[in-house]
């Protein structure tokens, strides 16, 4: 009977899992395998992965199997545990990250059958090209297209039996607060999916952008960890085309960065554009203070929750790149730390795009944010929300406070006054 590591990184569930099923499948032991590199540390996400990794192992557990937790730098000691099962094989989910790709190429030169599968998209970020040629699509909309007509490959159920070989010392997690505003895993995942399918797919097209009303899933940041499958999530939206879409474009930017795997430190575009250097202006905007309220709301629902509303994830960026002339890899880096849902290939490929330097067919758009907030917070309930010393205020007056005659205590003057 043969042995085969099933590699867990960004793909902790049981369901709809192609790696593990296939290893369940080939009639031998299955050994999960999840490893805690010190080289990657986890940021604020620490308390959320472990949470995530503590519901996986549960549910190898009622399968009988187990999650074994190894400390150290992933290759090595997965190649470790794999000398002394002697096992035969290593099945991991594809990454399309630089790192993720790194460890996939030092995989294949061991002297072991290492194979990669789908799991972290719905399609698979190399499965479509151009008719034009080409090895990615450069604009969404064509992606579009062609995504939504590729027929899927069929959602997976979670295997009855995880067969483990006897005598495995599993190890330890951590021990962790958990998250403030979240709780990990796959079983919380389905159950906040199971809470939101009945009543939010169909008011997501109409209030996805109400900043105040709050109508998004917020299951992004389960999605980063795999705690949900992204094609089973499409499959239960069903017909529902803006909430899809928002999926397909997860999809596009993982399949820009599997052909542009700098997306995180280079320009995708390159423009001649020289940044300006104002590390007040910067940490005035990471705390939340630079004056102009729709921003500060944001940036401040960020540190409070880990999580910011995608309309406001605009609004922040724009102001950042555009209104203070900051190099977007600043902004990039300040949300892939904070944010539970961050994730290279949507994280940097969506500051890219605001900041003109990606796949945008717009380079120079710029938002107003005081437009921003009185078209999607127009009763400011989400700017009172999240910046508290302007909660008395009428809704014009929280949204440019500076008009008023007298400046508001405790909140700055703006950075910059949006025009």
């Amino acid at each position: 009977m043969d042995t085969v590591i099933v590699l867990f990184t960004r793909d902790l569930r049981v369901h709809d899992h192609p790696a593990l099923t296939a290893a369940c499948e080939r009639g031998g032991h299955v050994v999960p395998l999840f490893v805690l590199d010190p080289a990657v540390p986890a940021g604020c996400r620490t308390g959320f992965l472990l949470d995530c990794l503590a519901d996986l192992r549960a549910s190898l557990r009622a399968r009988q199997g187990d999650l074994l937790v190894r400390h150290g730098d992933v290759v090595a000691e997965t190649m470790r545990l794999a000398r002394q099962l002697e096992a035969d094989a290593i099945y991991a989910s594809a990454e399309v990250s630089r790192l993720g790709r790194s460890r996939e190429s030092r995989f294949a030169a061991e002297r072991i059958d290492f194979r990669a599968f789908p799991g972290l998209t719905v399609v698979p970020p190399g499965a479509l090209r151009p008719s034009g040629g080409g090895d990615h699509y450069r604009v969404f909309t064509p992606y579009w297209r062609t995504w939504s007509s590729r027929p899927h490959r069929p959602v997976l159920p979670a295997p009855a039996r995880v067969p483990l070989p006897s005598g495995q010392t599993p190890g330890d997690l951590p021990a962790h607060p958990p998250h403030p505003a979240l709780t990990g895993g796959e079983s919380a995942a389905r159950a906040r999916l199971r809470r939101w399918l009945p009543h939010g797919l169909d008011g997501y097209a109409a209030g996805r952008d109400d900043l105040a009303g709050d109508h998004t899933s917020r299951l992004s940041p389960y999605l980063r960890l795999g705690c949900l499958s992204p094609l089973e999530l499409a499959h239960l939206a069903g017909g529902r085309q803006e909430f899809v879409r928002q999926l397909c474009w997860r999809d596009f930017f993982h399949q820009v960065t599997l052909a542009f795997p700098r997306i995180n430190r280079d320009d995708y575009r390159p423009r001649s554009r020289r940044w300006r250097d104002d590390p007040h202006a910067v940490d005035a905007w990471k705390a939340g203070m630079t004056g102009v309220p729709i921003v500060d709301a944001g940036m401040r629902q960020l540190l409070a929750e880990g999580w910011m509303h995608n309309r406001a994830r605009m609004i922040v960026a724009d102001y950042l790149v555009h209104h203070l002339g900051m190099d977007w890899r600043i902004g990039a880096r300040h949300f892939f730390e904070l944010l539970l849902d961050g994730d290279v290939a949507d994280n940097f490929g969506n500051w890219q795009w605001v900041a003109g330097t990606g796949n945008t067919t717009r380079p120079g758009r710029r938002l107003n944010p005081v437009r921003q907030a009185a078209r999607f917070d127009p009763h400011a309930d989400y700017i009172r929300r999240y910046v508290p010393e302007l909660a008395d205020l009428p809704a014009s007056a929280a949204r440019e406070p500076w008009r008023l005659p007298t400046q508001v205590p405790s909140y700055p003057a703006p950075l910059a006054v949006p025009p």
